[in-house]
């Protein structure tokens, strides 16, 4: 599905003039609609006033608690779907600031408890050097030390036995010359290092693994609740449970062709020396 960064906005606002309207024409107050949603009448008023975005079974629970009929719900329901999608673009980050992005991604972190991450191109913020964090920020114009200072601070979110983590990284995401090879090999060494902690799965696929699926994008998943998909001018953050669903799928079929433990570290350690060499 495609979506247009315009078309998010408005559908959040039609989704909750729709519900709004449809309760109407039912007769129903919102007092009445809550309880046979089992939900409080304040998160019914924040839903139809826009403040609140309700889940596809929050949108579920309303339709049927109206007897919607079954036309109008498939339709209210894509408009559910669309309303729970998020588009970020790069232009926009960089006008309220990149450590605006960093503290949200930290509020995903401290709000989750398992993490999945697959890493298509490169290595990400939690895995990264300092070297490497402050090469990504590089290309664009201004003072990004809040930022970088920000970024290195979320590591500390690996070391919370509470929260499990799990990285699947292609070789090009490992070995791609973003750094001189001698930082390049130091920042081999950290993901191997990485991988030894507790609460880390940290897994590679290397170009000599076949590999019968291509994937397009790099996404993490927190919990079950959040998938964000990386784009070349933006990322996506998808809310519905049939989209998150579908990159669960998709990761859990990338953990199988990925080499974990000592198989992983031991092809980390072998093209951390090619560099040195």
């Amino acid at each position: 599905m495609t979506f247009e960064p315009e078309e998010l906005r408005q559908s959040r606002t039609d989704l909750a003039d729709t519900l709004k309207t449809l309760r109407k024409r039912a007769g129903i107050t919102q007092t009445r609609l809550a309880q046979r949603c089992n939900m409080s009448q304040t998160k019914i008023s924040n839903i139809e006033g826009a403040k609140l975005t309700p889940s596809l079974v929050d949108v579920e629970l309303i339709l049927r608690a109206l007897e919607a009929p079954s036309n109008l719900v498939s339709q209210v329901a894509a408009l559910a779907r669309t309303a729970n999608t998020e588009w970020q673009d790069v232009w926009s980050q960089r006008r309220t600031g990149l450590e605006k992005k960093q503290n949200e991604l930290a509020g995903f972190e401290r709000s989750s408890t398992e993490f999945r991450y697959f890493l298509l191109s490169m290595v990400t913020g939690l895995l990264a050097t300092p070297e490497y964090v402050r090469a990504s920020l590089a290309h664009i114009p201004g003072d990004h030390s809040r930022a970088i200072a920000r970024k290195l601070e979320r590591q500390s979110a690996l070391y919370d036995t509470s929260k499990r983590f799990t990285f699947i990284l292609t070789e090009q995401a490992v070995r791609w010359p973003f750094l001189p090879a001698p930082a390049m090999a130091m920042q081999i060494d950290r993901l191997a290092s990485i991988s030894l902690l507790p609460n880390v799965r940290l897994g590679i696929i290397p170009f000599d693994t076949h590999v019968p699926v291509g994937p397009l994008n790099t996404f993490t998943i927190y919990d079950t609740r959040i998938a964000t998909v990386e784009t070349q001018t933006g990322a996506m953050i998808f809310r519905d449970h049939r989209d998150v669903s579908a990159y669960l799928d998709e990761f859990t079929a990338y953990e199988g062709f990925a080499l974990f433990g000592e198989k992983c570290r031991e092809r980390l350690s072998e093209w951390a020396n090619q560099l040195r060499s």
